[in-house]
């Protein structure tokens, strides 16, 4: 995915706020779909683009994986009210590394495999990958997830 994990964050914050009341559930969703795509920052000013991305700690299955079940049984025992909150972030990354296998590369099996997951390649069409990304029918996914989010957004906003 390119561009439609900040949507797909606002979608889960939706959906979760239909089950709970807390002003932190959509922030939440909103940096936990965004979150794992820090690494760019890395990825394009220090590693010079050596690696892609995707090898990256943050687009880790197995490190959200620890990561959530000591942050989830932690709150549980000193701020249980933060519990919601915490459970939209770290499903939202969750989302986020789904989201990214569609068309990318994620090690799912980590730390027992460094193999990459993917459901569909996109083949190098064009000259630029992005325009290859844009003109592949996989696209049309992100397009159905920003859909989702305008009209849910419009139905709150209109």
């Amino acid at each position: 995915m390119i561009t439609a994990h900040l949507p797909s964050g606002y979608i889960l914050g939706r959906t979760a706020q239909r089950y709970g009341v807390h002003p932190w559930l959509m922030p939440a969703a909103l940096l936990g779909a965004v979150l794992p795509d820090f690494d760019l920052i890395w990825f394009y000013l220090i590693d010079n683009r050596a690696f892609h991305h995707h090898s990256y700690w943050v687009h880790i299955p197995g490190f959200w994986l620890v990561v959530a079940a000591l942050t989830l049984l932690g709150l549980r025992q000193v701020r249980p009210r933060w519990l919601p909150p915490a459970r939209v972030f770290f499903a939202a990354i969750f989302l986020h590394l789904v989201l990214d296998t569609v068309a990318g590369d994620i090690a799912w099996a980590w730390p027992f495999s460094d193999r990459f997951f993917h459901f569909f390649t996109v083949p190098a069409t064009q000259s630029h990958f992005i325009l290859s990304f844009l003109l592949h029918w996989t696209f049309s996914l992100e397009l159905m997830i920003w859909a989702l989010a305008i009209y849910l957004y419009a139905k709150v906003k209109l």
